[in-house]
């Protein structure tokens, strides 16, 4: 029988750091480890391939407990939810903020049209362009 990847294998092969691996191991989204006769962690081959997944998922800009429940580890977990559906879901999240985001640049790009230099000054002027009125609401 082979011996399993010990904690600092296993983080170096998927990139991350061993506080990482704890903090997953304690929300679930890693299955616990066997231990050697030593009382080391020993991490299956596969923990390496979820690690790599957990981190590809959160640069696609999901949470850790909407990845927790994509990945649904463990045979005590409900039916996994269809990745598509959340895939569709992210995108209508990031296509809202992308409208922020350009709302935001619309706005700084009237600040700098209008040749504002000094905040206080430009909020007292009936031409302002930054939004003050919206903050109030």
């Amino acid at each position: 029988m082979t011996a399993g990847l010990r904690s600092g294998q296993l983080a170096a092969a998927a990139g991350v750091n061993i506080q990482t691996l704890r903090y997953y191991e304690r929300r679930g989204l890693l299955p616990e480890p066997s231990r050697s006769l030593g009382g080391h962690r020993e991490y299956g081959p596969d923990a390496v391939t979820v690690l790599r997944i957990i981190k590809a998922v959160q640069r696609l800009g999901f949470t850790l407990d909407e990845i927790d429940e994509l990945l649904a580890v463990g045979s005590h977990r409900g039916p996994r939810p269809g990745l598509r559906e959340r895939a569709q879901n992210k995108i209508a999240e990031v296509d809202a903020r992308i409208a922020q985001l350009q709302e935001v640049r619309d706005a700084l790009t009237l600040v700098v049209a209008a040749g504002c230099s000094d905040l206080a000054a430009c909020s007292c002027t009936p031409g302002c362009p930054i939004p003050f009125t919206g903050l109030l609401e």
